[in-house]
């Protein structure tokens, strides 16, 4: 799994490419200073993240009650999975030099749209496939107005929130916020998404599913090298022959889908789709847990590897924030600071050029 590391994540598409990553040596009068800099620097974003995991793990271990043990750890992943899932989506999108807000709204819709047509009677493979095709609608509007509208992603996809949120409540919803899985037989074989295999929760199984094949595409295929070329710089990326307006289309197609398998195991394991997700923090979880980790905003950088960094750091302080009893109020304030932090460090690791901007992103 060497491949996950960031390190490799955008090849070069052509000698533009290649020119970017001849390192600056160090001449031999610079300071103590800057050659500790430069050994900071040498580090990844997700190693730096991987080592803090690490010791906040030692210190809750020692100084909390029921930390370390088995059950708690099980339960630690299996309260990222989710999250971990959702963040693999989004970080396809971020490599690409975009941003998808509509991801958390595209997952509970499209678990809402395959429910429903449970309670309509439909098979449980009629029921997926509904569902399926409801958040590829959803990045296809997010892709065409993005690519071919020209609307910066941040203001494009918080329009389509908010339309998804509004039609949701009117036509999959009507009025209410939740659909409850119905008893159905479809159901029952669907509710089995959210259960325990050989005393492992199977959401946390999906997540590591979704992390070996997001890694498979990634590093192993056309796409994925053209996705890091896009992020990496789109201008060389598009004179080097890469259609990048329908590129830009795949990889807001692949967040919604992959918000909808999600989704499926959310609802799965909380038996109904419930409206009001859409508008809570969980879209701020799930970019935090992304640029965490290391998948940079500038585009470019990142893998698979920095998803499961920044997921097992935020599962490790919100896991000791619960078993320390802290309040809703400071565990937000706490996940602000972090993602405030992360935003620090990757433009201190990653600085933005100027092509990122003028775009605002």
């Amino acid at each position: 799994m060497k491949e996950m590391s960031n390190k490799r994540s955008h090849p070069p598409l052509s000698s533009h490419f290649a020119a970017s990553q001849q390192s600056v040596a160090v001449p031999p009068t610079a300071s103590l200073g800057s050659r500790r800099a430069g050994s900071l620097s040498r580090l990844t974003q997700e190693q730096i993240v991987f080592g803090v995991a690490i010791l906040l793990i030692v210190a809750f271990s020692i100084t909390l009650r029921g930390f370390a043990t088995l059950g708690n750890a099980i339960a630690l992943v299996n309260s990222v999975a989710v999250v971990g899932i959702l963040s693999l989506g989004a970080a396809v999108v971020i490599i690409g030099r975009g941003l998808d807000l509509s991801q958390v709204a595209a997952m509970v819709v499209g678990a809402a749209v395959a429910a429903l047509m449970m309670h309509n009677g439909f098979a449980l493979g009629w029921a997926l496939v509904g569902g399926l095709a409801t958040t590829t609608l959803i990045g296809l509007i997010n892709g065409f107005v993005i690519a071919f509208v020209e609307v910066p992603a941040l203001f494009a996809t918080l329009a389509t929130n908010l339309l998804i949120l509004g039609l949701a409540r009117i036509i999959v919803f009507s009025g209410d916020f939740r659909i409850y899985l119905p008893k159905a037989e479809a159901a029952t074989a669907f509710r089995t998404l959210g259960g325990v295999v050989g005393g492992v929760p199977i959401p946390i199984l999906v997540f590591l599913g979704m992390a070996l094949l997001i890694h498979l595409l990634l590093s192993r295929t056309r796409i994925g090298r053209l996705i890091y070329a896009h992020g990496d710089n789109p201008q060389a990326a598009r004179e080097s022959g890469v259609a990048v307006r329908p590129l830009t289309i795949i990889e807001y197609v692949l967040c919604a889908d992959i918000g909808f398998i999600a989704g499926l195991v959310l609802t799965a394991s909380l038996g109904d789709a419930d409206a009001q997700i859409i508008t809570g923090p969980m879209i701020f979880d799930v970019i935090l847990v992304t640029v965490l980790g290391g998948v940079s905003l500038v585009g470019g950088r990142g893998s698979v590897y920095c998803v499961l960094a920044g997921s097992l750091l935020i599962g490790v302080i919100l896991n000791g924030m619960t078993l320390m009893n802290l309040n809703n109020d400071i565990q937000n304030i706490v996940r602000g600071l972090v993602l405030l932090g992360a935003i620090v460090l990757d433009n201190r690791l990653h600085p933005r050029d100027e092509e990122t901007a003028r775009q605002g992103e």
